[in-house]
């Protein structure tokens, strides 16, 4: 459903994203992990072709369904946009039209695709799926402005949004990091039953390890624009080949009263040029040659690969 080849996109002449390809089959729920500025949210954009002025995708090429969104006329993508291919952002409330009733958004989103619904069917069927997201009296809100409801439930509208036309491909932008626990859990149970009853394929960025190892079949690492690992989720976070990824699941908190295990140094700086392996100035398995060319991508059981030029071995973990 999704081929995403070498796919680079620069702020300027500053590479942000670089050389990252994934695929995706319908029904496929992907996780992107790694630290603030990697590169996550960027590449989540791009692939809605949603950069703006400020950034463009400058090689490769975002296959969906066949077609080249890189190709693509604005008129082809806004047809795409919110129907095939929708997007929950990181924040639902700047999302969302402030002039505008929730009820009208629904309405608007669910008739911009040459589809026609009453206000009447849209009310029930947003109320419907509000009703599942935990929101108390859906009616209410569908006759509130934005302003008026709080950061969570602006969350949850966001979340609605994106997947009141089913899309085939749906992109999440952190969507449970502004809700509470119980909240969060029915959200990942929606995008549980979006998939299983539409095949919808998902890429969602999340900073919660718990819920990539809950609700993703696949995961991938991000440091410094560059996919660094990726692979099925359970053997990843059980086996993680990249020390980078090793780090991160090392920085979990464990609950147990120990101290947090940071990783040392700091995130490179995409305005200078990278020499060689990006996290080798942080790596505590840096060799000499990681410091003079960039890793190739080594494949490993199960459809897992790595970009390191000494990836670890099970016994090193």
């Amino acid at each position: 459903m999704l081929q995403v080849n070498k796919l680079c996109v620069s702020y300027g002449k500053i590479p942000v994203v670089q050389d990252v390809s994934l695929h995706l089959k319908a029904g496929e729920i992907a996780g992107l992990v790694g630290e603030s500025g990697c590169g996550k949210s960027t590449l989540l954009r791009a692939l809605m072709m949603l950069n703006g002025d400020t950034a463009h995708v400058t090689g490769g090429s975002i296959l969906f369904l066949g077609q080249d969104l890189v190709q693509m006329n604005e008129e082809a993508l806004r047809q795409l946009r919110g129907d095939q291919i929708s997007m929950i952002f990181q924040d639902c409330g700047e999302a969302c039209d402030p002039v505008k009733t929730i009820g009208y958004q629904f309405w608007e989103t669910m008739n911009s695709h040459g589809k026609k619904y009453s206000k009447r069917e849209c009310n029930a069927q947003a109320s419907d799926l509000l009703r599942q997201l935990r929101m108390p009296e859906p009616e209410r809100i569908l006759k509130s402005y934005p302003f008026e409801l709080s950061g969570g439930m602006n969350q949850r509208v966001g979340i609605a949004l994106a997947m009141i036309n089913h899309p085939k491909l749906l992109l999440a932008d952190e969507p449970t990091s502004a809700l509470d626990v119980t909240v969060q859990m029915q959200v990942l149970r929606q995008l549980h039953d979006l998939r299983n009853t539409y095949q919808t394929a998902m890429l969602i960025v999340t900073h919660s390890m718990g819920v990539a190892a809950q609700l993703c079949d696949l995961i991938g690492v991000m440091y410094a624009g560059h996919l660094v690992e990726w692979g099925p989720c359970g053997d990843v976070l059980a086996h993680p080949a990249h020390p980078y990824t090793k780090a991160l699941i090392g920085a979990i908190p464990q609950g147990d009263g120990q101290d947090l295990v940071g990783i040392p140094g700091r995130t490179p700086d995409f305005s200078q040029e990278m020499i060689g392996c990006p996290y080798g100035p942080r790596c505590p398995y840096a060799a000499e040659d990681c410091h003079r060319e960039m890793p190739a991508e080594q494949t490993r059981p199960n459809g897992h690969w790595v970009r390191c030029c000494h990836p670890l071995d099970q016994e090193e973990l």
